[in-house]
């Protein structure tokens, strides 16, 4: 051989052959995946969009406890079930998410994704010494159809404690903090996008905090379902090939790995073949979305001008609004936020159509069901939080506007009913709107009550309040 060639680095293999039931294929000689995972990377070129790295994330969590159930019910050997569970649990934590490439359109059951994890924590565990097997060692006691069912709950659960909850809190916080320091601020209420009776700044982000209030309690609500794990149930629901304790015991291993609590579902039937829990999920998203698109059109609405719409709210300026009109300024955040919402509705009719696609014992579109599901807590988790800070704390009122608005508005004169009824009231009304009049001076002019009475009558502040405002019968 001759110099030249013998400094010449030998060439690194581009593939390995790996094999399965089916036979051999070629994998890319640095991947940590096998053969089942390049089948489905080949036949399902469709999107580009792995799963979720929730969803990967619940994957390792089931696959540590698993292998712990396994070695405390002496099913795998301790030391083996250590590495399949410390490989696991790598995957977990994101370590290996570049091998994770199978589209989410996929088999309908999910196989695919489960045996991704299989041959990438065998690989990773492999490396400590004994050759570690994906279906007969880390597969153990499960199935892709009690396992990815399983992965939708854990992932959608922890997504919901871990970012949605806290940036509901968070929001809300932001909106009782702002409202409490504009509690004396009246302004005029609207209904039918028309004038109405008065209330302050603070009542009416008072509805909005509600709204948030709402939702958190649907969304604890809804997890006591959610947490009810089908694993154990394996194949259809009937738990062949896993020890009868297994489904409990992965459970409480679970929730002490995922620090939530999770319960092993009395019906394994139910979990393998119906996803209702998750639908009920989706469906509370979706209502918390509705909520959001209100609070954010009100927003827009209070923010609209500066000189020809409402006028009434200026919101902190993110960046310039236009290519072609400068010192333009729009309500960008709670456009985004009502974008989120468009796209969390048609995640939830996705889950709804993907929920009844199934028959008898097993649903066929988990993976749509597990990435529109933890994509829709994601985005209402993220723009929560950027409304809160970016848009409600930041917030200043035109008071000036406000309080224009307020003295001419003809709706006051709704107070006076009690005083001199409705009729007249009416003429009062139509009169002030007409001459753009005050319609304290109006009223002075037509009842024949006194200023002072009046005022005290039409006292905004006081009308906030509710109640009745003078007494029947009296006046002119």
């Amino acid at each position: 051989m001759s110099k030249k060639n013998a400094a010449r680095p030998a060439k690194r293999a581009r593939f390995r052959i790996e094999h399965d039931s089916m036979g051999e294929l070629q994998v890319p000689a640095e991947a940590l995946w096998g053969a089942q995972t390049q089948r489905a990377v080949q036949n399902f070129p469709i999107s580009g969009r792995p799963m979720p790295r929730g969803f990967i994330r619940a994957l390792g969590l089931v696959k540590a406890a698993a292998a712990q159930v396994n070695a405390d019910l002496g099913l795998l050997p301790k030391g083996l079930a250590g590495a399949v569970a410390d490989a696991a649990l790598a995957v977990a934590n994101g370590e290996h998410d570049a091998h994770f490439p199978i589209d989410v359109y996929q088999t309908g059951s999910g196989t695919s994704s489960n045996m991704n994890a299989n041959e990438v924590i065998a690989n990773l565990a492999s490396r400590e010494g004994k050759p570690v097997h994906p279906n007969d060692h880390v597969n153990l006691g499960q199935s892709s159809n009690d396992v990815v069912p399983t992965a939708i709950r854990v992932s959608a659960q922890m997504a919901v404690v871990e970012d949605l909850l806290p940036a509901l809190k968070h929001l809300r916080k932001s909106i009782d903090k702002r409202g409490k320091s504009l509690s004396r601020v009246v302004k005029t209420g609207r209904t039918h996008l028309m004038d109405a009776m008065p209330l302050s700044f603070e009542q009416e982000f008072s509805a909005w905090s509600a709204q948030l209030a709402s939702a958190e309690q649907r969304l604890a609500d809804t997890l006591k379902r959610l947490r009810r794990l089908p694993l154990g149930g394996t194949a259809i629901g009937t738990g062949i090939n896993a020890d009868p304790r297994f489904g409990g015991k992965v459970a409480k291993a679970l929730t002490a790995l995922a620090r939530t609590r999770f319960e092993s579902a009395g019906n394994k039937f139910e979990g393998l073949a119906a996803q209702d829990d998750a639908v009920e999920l989706s469906g509370q998203l979706n209502a918390l979305a509705v909520a959001l698109i209100k609070i954010a059109n009100d927003l827009r609405w209070m923010n609209s001008g500066p000189l020809a719409g409402l006028g009434e709210i200026e919101l902190p300026a993110l960046q310039p609004g236009s290519s072609i009109m400068p010192g333009k300024v729009n309500p960008v955040l709670p456009e985004a936020t009502v974008m989120v919402c468009a796209q969390v509705m048609g995640h939830h009719a996705a889950i709804s159509i993907a929920g009844q696609t199934g028959n008898f014992q097993l649903n066929v579109a988990l993976p749509l069901i597990a990435a529109n599901l933890l994509e829709s807590i994601q985005l209402l988790s993220n723009v929560s939080r950027l409304l809160a800070d970016n848009a409600i704390a930041g917030l200043k009122v035109r008071r000036d506007n406000v309080q224009r608005a307020l003295e001419r508005n003809p709706i006051l004169v709704t107070a006076l009913n009690p005083v001199i009824g409705y009729e007249q009231g009416a003429a009062i009304a139509k009169q002030a709107y007409k001459q753009q009049r005050p319609v304290l001076e109006v009223a002075v002019e037509a009842t024949g009550l006194s200023e002072k009475e009046l005022r005290s009558l039409l006292d905004p502040a006081t009308l906030a309040k509710g109640g009745i405002h003078g007494k029947p019968g009296g006046g002119g």
